[in-house]
């Protein structure tokens, strides 16, 4: 009986997560190995500010991996998030090459390449993934890739994720320096997407939102594929320094405050509220901007999953759907696997579990995304690979 063990390594601002999966030809399901949380350092809104300090954190989550599942792990598969994290839309049309019409993979190709240079403010970036948006062949759009065709003008747009240059460097400096080799990074919010969202829900259209201590996450799907992936500077330790401010209370009196404020007590909890909606109300208005550029707005029927660390606020559904005017659900997962100790019931574990089943490629179907992104990655790797000594 083979078997395949990958770990999913997620790197946050307040804390290092992993998780080790083993998949045997005898089980459709992966079994979970080991589930960590450690405390992280050298990072500030999801960017390395430190790398030895990173390294020094991602060692010991490593290290508390390794003798929960009783294995030596040399390779990861990592998220990439931070502040710098999101998506640019790009556009092509060429004129089909061959004589009798017939769409050609090179066209296909050439069309995406030349996307690539219509995207504004690349200079420090760097192209994490390439997703196909939609292909339209004399005009009209097309369902799938228009290989075999036939037509006389392609045109094309592409969702390409990014983000700065030096923080995918560090981050990658960072995974190094802890004595780890990377089988491939992958956009945060498109893992974390994997274990949550169900078919319909993607092609109908949701967002899903990972509130995380320094940063926000957002994905939104339609069709089937991402059509924004964007990390906002804001999360749930803003909150508490709000409170703290507040309520001059000490940070970690404040944390605990508001993460018991269903139980305030009645001469703080008007306050404490009024504290609360406010970051959240503002959380909500940057995502509501980010759906408004996109002409998402208060168009998404499957609406948003909340997921991470501070989408366990009280109340935080019925602020979402006031602000969104969209439906709302706090997610929250029952990954459970009755071979192991470890089961997936925290939300702020879904990026790493994500990494783990891309990795493993038990995702339950093959999606839109999952093609474009194995389709792209082999150009990211052999740039990833040429930064390693």
């Amino acid at each position: 009986m083979s078997k395949t063990i990958v770990t999913g390594l997620d790197v946050g601002s307040a804390m290092v997560r992993v998780v080790v999966c083993e998949l045997s030809t005898s089980n459709s399901q992966p079994r979970i190995l080991a589930l960590v949380r450690s405390e992280s350092h050298g990072l500030k809104r999801g960017y390395v500010v430190n790398i030895d300090e990173t390294s020094e954190s991602i060692r010991r989550a490593i290290k508390e991996a390794e003798q929960a599942a009783r294995i030596k792990i040399k390779n990861v598969f990592a998220g990439i998030g931070g502040a710098t994290l999101e998506s640019k839309n790009g556009d092509s049309q060429i004129m089909i090459s061959r004589p009798d019409a017939e769409i050609s993979d090179h066209d296909v190709n050439r069309a995406l390449e030349l996307t690539e240079a219509d995207i504004p403010d690349l200079v420090n970036s760097r192209i994490i993934h390439t997703i196909p948006l939609w292909y339209k062949l004399d005009g009209k759009k097309i369902l799938g890739r228009p290989d075999g065709m036939h037509g006389s003008k392609l045109e094309a747009r592409v969702l390409f994720v990014t983000c700065l240059n030096q923080h995918l460097q560090n981050l990658i400096a960072a995974i190094e320096g802890a004595g780890l080799g990377i089988e491939d990074m992958i956009a945060s919010p498109i893992a974390m997407s994997l274990p949550i969202l169900t078919a319909q829900q993607k092609n109908v259209g949701c967002v899903v939102a990972n509130i995380g201590a320094e940063t926000t996450s957002l994905i939104v799907y339609e069709d089937g594929i991402p059509i924004l992936v964007e990390t906002l500077p804001l999360g749930s330790i803003d909150i508490t320094n709000d409170i703290a401010l507040g309520l001059q209370l000490p940070l970690e009196e404040a944390e605990r405050v508001k993460v018991n404020s269903e139980h305030a007590p009645s001469s703080i909890k008007r306050k404490l509220e009024e504290i609360i909606d406010a970051r959240l109300a503002e959380i909500f208005e940057h995502i509501e901007n980010r759906l408004k550029k996109i002409g998402r707005n208060g168009l998404l029927p499957a609406g948003i999953l909340l997921a991470g660390g501070g989408s366990q606020l009280y109340k935080i559904e019925q602020a979402a759907k006031e602000n969104l005017k969209l439906p709302a659900k706090n997610y929250r997962p029952n990954i459970v696997d009755p071979r192991s100790r470890a089961q997936v019931r925290d939300s702020s574990f879904l990026a790493a579990y994500g990494l783990c089943l891309f990795g493993l490629g038990t995702d339950v179907e093959e999606t839109l995304t999952n093609r474009a992104i194995k389709h792209t990655k082999y150009k990211f790797l052999k740039w990833l690979r040429e930064l390693l000594p």
